[in-house]
């Protein structure tokens, strides 16, 4: 095993903190990971698993053993028009869209231009443009640390909700993703629900039907246009999740304030805009020290100038706090905090 000590995680995690991890590793296959496992039982270490670091804040140092997800590989099965392609938790997810298209494997098009790794996908049902992993999403495998060996959970097992997963709940460090299978299609079935696409495709090509790959590139451009690239404004994307809540404080809400957002759940609950209530809090473009708001998105983030996670996780409960206090609305931090 190539163990390393004292690591700066900072190049590890698009929020750009520098915090040390006490061991590190990279795996890139199951034997690796079993051994990294190992090591960390026999000097009962704390262990912390990363993939990309899209969706990671870093309160301070890892007194631990940190395990970098580093497997690769992509296979497909054919049947018909289906495809059931299996992918190794390392794969990058943009990258996975960008191969998916070429082979003419469609389903992930909407998603595309999303940071991070494809093992971290489940975790918490990456979703946009009106599609989510769960509309695609076949089955999870993972090596069971209590079992101590490998086991895969199908869709429903997975428990995917909104921005959540059993990953964040019953399973949470104890099923680590070893790879994902997608039930994609040779036959493409463009998802056009979510209107500001719609009104970004009509914009690029009024006259031309919509293929997977003029929605993708449509995507990518009002997604590169809208949130900011992590490598020169670190980032982890959405900071805050859509907050969903009652139908009274809902009604309530909208009877104030007639321009918020809101969709219906199933259960009767509505789901509002967090980056509307955060930026009619006053918040966008703000900025404390080293950390900010996006001028051009209100609920992304952004580490200006090396701040620590504390200065981070402080800027954000201003935030909250202040949203609570105008709206009676908790909004709750979407990456997870180590």
């Amino acid at each position: 095993m190539d163990i390393q000590r004292h690591v700066d995680l900072r190049p590890y995690n698009t929020l750009g903190i520098s915090v040390l991890a006490d061991y590190f590793i990279e795996v890139s296959s199951l034997d690796g990971l079993s051994e990294a496992i190992e090591f960390s039982s026999r000097r009962r270490l704390r262990r912390v698993f990363i993939g990309g670091g899209s969706n990671l804040v870093l309160r301070g140092d890892i007194h631990g053993l940190v395990i970098r997800m580093a497997m690769r590989g992509i296979r497909c099965e054919s049947s018909g028009d289906e495809r059931l392609v299996t992918v190794a938790a390392g794969e990058n997810w943009d990258e996975l869209v960008k191969y998916s298209l070429a082979q003419g494997w469609y389903g992930l098009e909407n998603l595309i231009s999303i940071p991070g790794q494809a093992g971290a996908a489940p975790i918490q049902n990456i979703g946009a443009y009106g599609v989510e992993l769960a509309n695609v999403l076949d089955s999870v495998t993972g090596w069971d640390i209590n079992l101590n060996g490998l086991r895969t959970l199908s869709a429903d097992d997975c428990q995917l909700a909104y921005r959540d997963s059993v990953f964040k709940g019953a399973l949470r460090d104890v099923f680590i993703i070893t790879a994902i299978t997608l039930r994609l299609s040779a036959k493409p079935a463009p998802n056009l629900s979510y209107p500001a696409l719609l009104e970004a495709l009509a914009a690029q090509a009024p006259e031309q039907a919509p293929s997977p790959e003029l929605i993708a590139a449509t995507v990518a451009m009002v997604r590169a246009d809208k949130l900011p690239d992590y490598r020169r404004e670190p980032n982890v994307g959405s900071f805050f999740k859509n907050p969903i809540i009652s139908k009274n404080l809902a009604q309530e809400l909208v009877a104030q304030y007639p321009a918020l957002p809101h969709w219906p759940m199933t259960d009767g609950r509505f789901k509002v805009a967090a980056a509307w209530l955060v930026d009619q809090a006053g918040w966008k473009g703000k900025r404390r020290g080293a950390v900010g708001i996006h001028p051009r998105q209100a609920i992304v983030l952004v580490n200006y100038d090396g701040a620590d996670g504390a200065e981070v996780l402080a800027f954000a409960d201003a935030i909250q706090a202040d949203v609570l206090a105008r709206f009676n609305v908790d909004l709750e931090i979407e990456p997870r905090v180590y």
